[in-house]
Formats: C-alpha cells, sequence, structure tokens
C-alpha cells in the first residue's frame, strides 16, 4: 500500500483521537456547566484528570518499543477513544466525567506517540518529511470537527449527553474506515537507535520553554468555549469559536512546514509563536467578542506550530539525542499542561473567574519567548534530521 495511503490514515486516526478523545471536553463545557453538572472550579480539575492520563500514556509508550506493544497500544487507543466517548453518553455529574476524562486521555497519548513512531520514519523513507510533518495538522482539524458538531447540537437544541453520542458515532465511522489501512510496526519502516551525546546544552532552558508553554496555552484551549458562552449569553454563536480555533492551528503547521529549516529561523520562529499566543491570551482579558476573536487568532494559529518548532530546536541543540530529550520534553509539557487547568480552578474558587489564571499564564508565555530568543550553540556538525517533521506532544 502506498505511503501516501497510510501516511492519510495517520494524519485521520490523530484528527479523531486528539479531536475527540483528547479535546472534546472543551466545546463540552458549557453545556455541562448550564445543566449543572459541574462548576468552573470542577470543570478544572477534569481538564487536569484529562491531562494527567494523557502524561501518564505518554510515559508508558516511551517505553513500549516492541512491535506487539505500539500495535496494541496504537489499536487499542484507538477503540478507547470511541469506546470512552460512548459512555460519556451515561455519565452524570463531576466524578464519573473526571474518570472517563482520565481514560481517554491515556487513550490518546497511546495514539500521538504510536502514530509518531510509524508515522515519520515511513514519510522519510518515502522521501516525503514534509507530508510527515502535515500529518500533525490532524489534530487541529479534529478540533475544527468537534467544534462543528458542537455548533449543530446547539442549533438543534441537544443536550450534551447527545452530543457526547454524535462525538462516539463519528469516532467509530473514522476508525472502521482507517483500521485496516494504518502503518504496521516492524513493516517497512526502520527502526534507527538513538545514540547517546555527551552535549545537552540549551535543553535544559528549553524544557522550561515547553513547560511554560504547556500552562499557557492550555488555559484558552480547554476553556475558550466557556468564556465564549458566558460572553454572548449562550448564543449559537460562542460555538465558532472553537472550530476556528482548530482551523488556524491546521494552518499554522502548514505554515511552519514551509519555513526554511535552519537553527536561526526555528528560533525566532518559535520566540514569536510563544509572543503571539502571549498576546491572544491576554486580549481575552478584554471581555468583548473581538478580544476572544483575537485569542483564537493569536492562540490558535500557533498552537500545533509551536509545539514542532520546540522538538525541532531539541534536535538542532542535540542531534544525536533527539529521542530521550523528546521524553524529557514531553515530560515537562505534561507538568506544565497539568499546572493549567488546576491553576484555573484555583482562579474560579478564590475570585470566581479566569482572569487572574489569564494573566499568569500570558506572563507565562511572555517568559518563555523571551528565554527561547536566547542564542545557544548547538553540536557541531550535521543533524540527520535536520529537515525531518516535528512531532507535538
Amino acid at each position: 500500500m502506498s505511503p501516501l495511503i497510510r501516511l492519510s490514515a495517520c494524519f485521520i486516526a490523530l484528527m479523531m483521537a486528539m479531536g475527540i478523545g483528547r479535546f472534546a471536553l472543551t466545546p463540552q463545557l458549557p453545556h455541562l456547566i448550564s445543566e449543572g453538572q459541574i462548576d468552573l472550579t470542577a470543570a478544572g480539575l477534569i481538564a487536569a484528570a484529562n491531562y494527567l492520563g494523557y502524561l501518564l500514556g505518554a510515559v508508558d509508550a516511551m517505553f513500549s518499543r516492541r512491535p506487539d506493544q505500539v500495535q496494541r497500544r496504537l489499536h487499542g487507543g484507538l477503540w478507547l477513544c470511541v469506546l470512552l466517548t460512548l459512555a460519556s453518553f451515561w455519565a452524570n455529574g463531576f466524578w464519573s466525567h473526571l474518570l472517563l476524562r482520565f481514560g481517554t486521555g491515556v487513550a490518546s497519548a497511546w495514539v500521538l506517540v504510536m502514530i509518531t513512531a510509524l508515522s515519520q520514519p515511513l514519510a522519510a523513507a518515502a522521501g516525503r518529511p514534509r507530508l510527515g510533518a502535515l500529518v500533525f495538522a490532524g489534530p487541529g482539524l479534529g478540533i475544527f470537527l468537534t467544534g462543528l458538531l458542537a455548533l449543530f447540537s446547539h442549533l438543534a437544541q441537544q443536550t450534551s449527553a447527545t452530543l457526547w453520542l454524535i462525538y462516539a458515532a463519528v469516532a467509530l465511522v473514522i476508525l472502521l474506515g482507517i483500521v485496516r489501512i494504518l502503518p504496521q510496526p516492524g513493516v517497512g519502516v526502520p527502526v534507527v537507535p538513538a545514540a547517546v551525546s555527551s552535549s545537552n546544552r540549551g535543553i535544559g532552558r528549553l524544557a522550561v520553554v515547553y513547560a511554560l508553554y504547556g500552562v499557557g496555552y492550555i488555559i484558552p484551549a480547554t476553556f475558550l468555549s466557556q468564556m465564549a458562552n458566558a460572553q454572548f449569553h449562550g448564543q449559537w454563536q460562542a460555538d465558532l469559536f472553537w472550530p476556528c480555533f482548530g482551523l488556524g492551528a491546521a494552518i499554522g503547521v502548514l505554515l511552519v512546514s514551509l519555513r526554511r529549516h535552519d537553527p536561526e529561523t526555528t528560533r525566532h520562529w518559535l520566540m514569536a509563536t510563544l509572543w503571539l499566543q502571549a498576546a491572544g491570551v491576554f486580549a481575552c482579558l478584554l471581555g468583548s467578542g473581538l478580544g476572544l476573536a483575537l485569542g483564537v487568532i493569536l492562540c490558535g494559529t500557533p498552537f500545533l506550530a509551536c509545539m514542532q518548532l520546540v522538538m525541532q530546536r531539541s534536535r538542532e541543540l542535540a542531534p544525536h539525542a533527539t529521542q530521550r530529550n523528546a521524553g524529557l520534553l514531553t515530560a515537562c509539557f505534561a507538568v506544565g499542561q497539568l499546572s493549567g487547568p488546576l491553576l484555573a480552578a484555583v482562579s474560579s474558587h478564590f475570585s470566581g473567574g479566569l482572569q487572574p489564571a489569564l494573566v499568569i499564564a500570558g506572563s507565562g508565555l511572555l517568559i518563555a519567548g523571551g528565554l527561547a530568543c536566547k542564542s545557544v550553540t548547538a553540536d557541531r556538525g550535521l543533524c540527520a534530521n535536520a529537515d525531518a517533521p516535528t512531532v507535538p506532544r
């Protein structure tokens, strides 16, 4: 089967697992809160459980390297995304949603890491590394899809339970369409063992940048729909913001894939994406539809692109320790993601809103941009993977 078909299946798998498995909570929050199932503080804790599951799933996946382990986690993660989303149809209240979101976090991490391990060598072997990069526009289009479904559900005056059922049905159709054409571990996918490098200059700083980014992006990414719902008093216009966020993220991946590949360009693009997102977070504080629209554009477009740039920067700084450093960066990013919803929960509990959390998140992104713009001398020698696609984690 042609690599293009298998890479397309990878794209669609990420679209389902991330758009529905990981980020479906965001457009559901206004429904769950208006139905009295949870409040804003509880929403932050449920989101944190989802990101905790993602952290644990990613750590488990990093140590799953045998073909049978990869196969089980990839297909198990995809089926769990479908089944746990279906189970959300019957969920009611804080604990049931928290446990189900924790499970979908684990499942979506399995899918992301395994699709990464399979798609990127496949794209490189086919001589199409840019197609490998575009696989990671899948989460953006997945967000766009879940946002549109939420909009149609709102217009039809359906409940959150019905929307969960719609998400599960769409996920099942997608899975049945791709399950037979996904890349097979150990079949036509070269496995290159990671070499050990003694130099790791700049990786510690990059880890701090990625952790601050995790805190900064996750608050608008989790609560954007709820902020829009509060601004538009439950009108359907509020449901336009989340799909636009996803569409912007997919466009951002495309733009970054077209850039010139060299360390200085990567560093400047990373700084720019972090500061753009900081501006977007602060724009959300304006308390108006215009502010939220700016938040969607300035936070959404660099969302997935920033993840790619961090991983690219890691390869430029330490080209012979990519696997080890990717694990470190993934862990730091996940800790930042966990901190964001908890910060939002504390902010909501003590101030009744998200404003203090947004100020902290935006300030963290400003600091991260400042750290990212500092030049660090990378390891000498050519990096064989300099033009390879980067991986969002």
